[in-house]
């Protein structure tokens, strides 16, 4: 049987009506599209724009540091703040500081502190001393350059102490440095030897200020009463400013404990030959005057001027050696044989003040050994400087005596009441202030 090949015309017919359709609305979707995609581009774009993310104001950090030392050999302003100023700031700031403190000055084992903010100078203190800073900071127009009093918190102690071997060794048994010794010395120059007249078993007392900086220990301040046992003799010593003179010692009674001469030329020695006029020569072997105090010490010992004084001589003599010549008032002459060497500009001429350093013990011109040849003479008469009785400077006047007293009252109770080492409250006496106390001795007193 033939099979026909060929279908008959309707279902072409149906077939192709049904494709016009499917093509009549795919093109009618196209065109749908291709319309919404030209109306988009014509409008502007619309955006969302969100909030940008806070951001937190962070203040700059402020870096501070602080740089604690102390000047050691070598160091110079230049060494210490080079890295923080140029050569031209350095030299301006040396100019500056000349007048309040120099700072080639600075000392070996003085304490500084170097402040920094972010790594740039801020300030910069230097101890002078134990008394007084110096203040270098820098500020818009330059540096700003001081001398400041250091602030201590203050109390007041009462020690005392016995002498088995020497003053020195009684003063560190009971816990205090050497220089309480010297200041001990010192005040007490006027009456006492402390070579030749202090024995064992001689006993002080004394109040001293206590001196704490930020909390911690740092050192004494002024001695302000002591009262030392010799042989049974007492001599006492309290530290008073009477009205506008400069701050001194004077005894129980008002008088003042400095005099026209002090008791010996050296703080620290011993009598090795007494005044006698008719005494055999260790050298020579013969019989002369010996109108003199010999003083044994080692070579180099410091010798002061026992008053105020002009220097009359001071060259070498076949026999004396180095010596020096002091006349002073009211016809009074002193003399210093065998010197090893003089002090700084001594000289004929030059006017000296009592407790001076005038030269050095030696063992020059006709001598056995390093010692000081002291003698005296009074309108041209030698006399025994172990029995001159000087006159006193001027006491306490009346109009402040009776202020004076009761300090007296007060610290004489507070040695009496004592504990040793123990800190006591005590009424302060005087407008005192950071000055020397011009008693004649060069004083290590330490004064706040």
């Amino acid at each position: 049987m033939l099979t026909d090949l060929k279908p008959p015309n309707q279902y072409y017919r149906r077939r192709w009506k049904w494709l016009k359709a499917a093509l009549l609305t795919v093109c009618l979707a196209g065109a749908c599209l291709l319309v919404g995609m030209l109306v988009n581009d014509s409008q502007p774009e619309q955006r969302v724009e969100s909030d940008p993310p806070s951001e937190k104001v962070v203040p700059p950090e402020n870096h501070s540091k602080v740089i604690k030392g102390s000047i050691q050999s070598g160091d110079t302003i230049s060494s210490l703040l080079g890295n923080l100023f140029t050569p031209q700031d350095i030299h301006e700031l040396t100019q500056q500081s000349r007048e309040v403190f120099p700072l080639t000055r600075i000392s070996v084992g003085q304490p500084y502190k170097l402040s920094l903010e972010n790594g740039n100078f801020k300030r910069f203190a230097y101890d002078i001393n134990c008394d007084d800073q110096l203040i270098i900071c820098r500020d818009d127009d330059g540096f700003s350059v001081s001398r400041e009093p250091i602030n201590y918190v203050v109390d007041q102690a009462a020690v005392k102490g016995t002498i088995e071997t020497s003053l020195f060794q009684a003063v560190i048994d009971i816990g205090e440095s050497e220089g309480m010794a010297i200041e001990l010395a010192d005040i007490f120059a006027w009456d006492i030897d402390f070579f030749h007249d202090i024995r064992v078993g001689d006993s002080f007392e004394v109040v001293v200020e206590k001196r704490y900086r930020k909390g911690q220990p740092s050192g004494n301040g002024r001695l302000l009463a002591a009262k030392f046992t010799v042989q049974d003799q007492t001599y006492q010593a309290f530290y008073f400013r009477d009205g506008n003179q400069p701050p001194g010692y004077y005894d129980q009674n008002g008088r003042s404990l400095q005099k026209a001469f002090l008791k010996a030329p050296l703080s620290f020695s011993r009598i090795s030959s007494g005044f006698d006029m008719r005494r055999r020569h260790p050298i020579t072997n013969r019989t002369k005057a010996h109108p003199a105090i010999d003083y044994a010490a080692p070579t180099g010992t410091p010798i002061h001027s026992v008053g105020d004084g002009k220097v009359t001589f001071a060259a070498y003599k076949r026999y004396n050696g180095k010596c020096i010549k002091i006349t002073h008032p009211n016809g009074w002459v002193t003399m210093y044989n065998h010197l090893s060497r003089f002090g700084k500009n001594i000289q004929a001429g030059k006017k000296i003040k009592q407790g001076q350093l005038i030269g050095y013990v030696g063992s020059t011109g006709l001598s056995t050994g390093p010692h000081l040849d002291f003698r005296m003479y009074k309108n041209g008469k030698s006399v025994n400087p172990l029995t001159v009785k000087s006159p006193p400077a001027r006491p306490v006047s009346r109009a402040n005596l009776a202020q004076f007293k009761a300090m007296v009252v007060d610290r004489v109770a507070l040695m009496e009441n004592q504990v040793p080492q123990q800190t006591a409250k005590a009424p302060v006496y005087g407008p005192f202030s950071i000055t020397a106390i011009p008693t004649g001795r060069p004083l290590h007193v330490i004064h706040s």
